[in-house]
């Protein structure tokens, strides 16, 4: 367990139990959103990264890219950390596509369900233009190195759910932007929030995360998993076309064998 994970188990014990903002809740509980690293719906994960820009208070130990590509492992240490402040981008052999639901979930580390590390979410389909996905922090103050958040006050954050449950993202929320294309989606950039409300929501409310903490600051990142790919999506207008055709193939047949 990484020590950042210790102190705030002596210092804070158990998770939080109980729940007070309008956003879905922690893993487990009814009404969460939380995306298990085993769920069935994950057909692919991410298979390289580039532009790793680790921010400060970071050691050497946790800037290993490496460990965020394939499935995610659900412990305290196979996972980069972003450092404060820093940024990851993450490709796909097979890009996203948007379907029905969440598109793709972010895991992160955290041992609890409110010790949270936070992450802003990109997208992009061409790798230049990048897109954030809207986010919404509804913690009132700022919390120590070692203080802990609410989950039900965090929504469109990466890192709102403990290891092993990643936080789902509906590629449908920005399909209004015109320089994107959500049926082809090769790159997830995270963003780490760097905790003392100096970054802003998507209602430029201050967000709070952790801070500052050290050795492993900011975002740990995981893996990301993917529910809708190129790869697994049959367009239905292509299906259509397939049986129309074979439809029209057989009355062809049958229509010569009767001449």
């Amino acid at each position: 367990m990484k020590l950042k994970h210790v102190i705030f188990l002596i210092l804070y014990g158990l998770p939080l139990t109980a729940f007070a903002g309008p956003y879905a809740p922690a893993a487990g509980q009814a009404g969460s959103t939380a995306i298990s690293m085993n769920d069935p719906a994950i057909v692919s994960w991410a298979t390289g990264y580039s532009n790793y820009q680790p921010g400060a208070n970071l050691s050497n130990t946790w800037k290993t890219p490496d460990k965020a590509l394939g499935k995610a492992q659900g412990t305290s240490f196979d996972v980069v950390s972003l450092g404060t402040g820093g940024q990851i981008t993450l490709t796909f052999n097979n890009p996203i596509v948007n379907g029905n639901g969440a598109d793709f979930a972010v895991f992160e580390n955290s041992f609890s369900d409110s010790f949270l590390e936070l992450a802003k979410v990109q997208v992009s389909s061409d790798g230049t233009n990048f897109f954030t996905f809207p986010s919404y922090s509804l913690t009132p103050a700022a919390v120590g190195p070692f203080g802990s958040i609410d989950p039900t006050n965090i929504s469109g954050l990466a890192g709102k759910y403990r290891q092993g449950y990643g936080t789902p993202f509906d590629l449908s929320t920005l399909s209004a932007q015109p320089s994107l294309d959500i049926n082809n989606v090769s790159y997830v950039r995270l963003l780490d929030i760097v905790g003392d409300g100096s970054m802003h929501d998507s209602n430029s409310h201050p967000i709070y995360d952790p801070y500052k903490t050290t050795g492993s600051a900011g975002f740990d990142l995981d893996a990301i998993g993917v529910m809708h790919s190129q790869s697994t999506v049959v367009p239905l207008p292509a299906a259509l076309w397939l049986f129309v055709s074979g439809l029209l193939l057989s009355a062809s047949i049958a229509k010569s064998k009767k001449s």
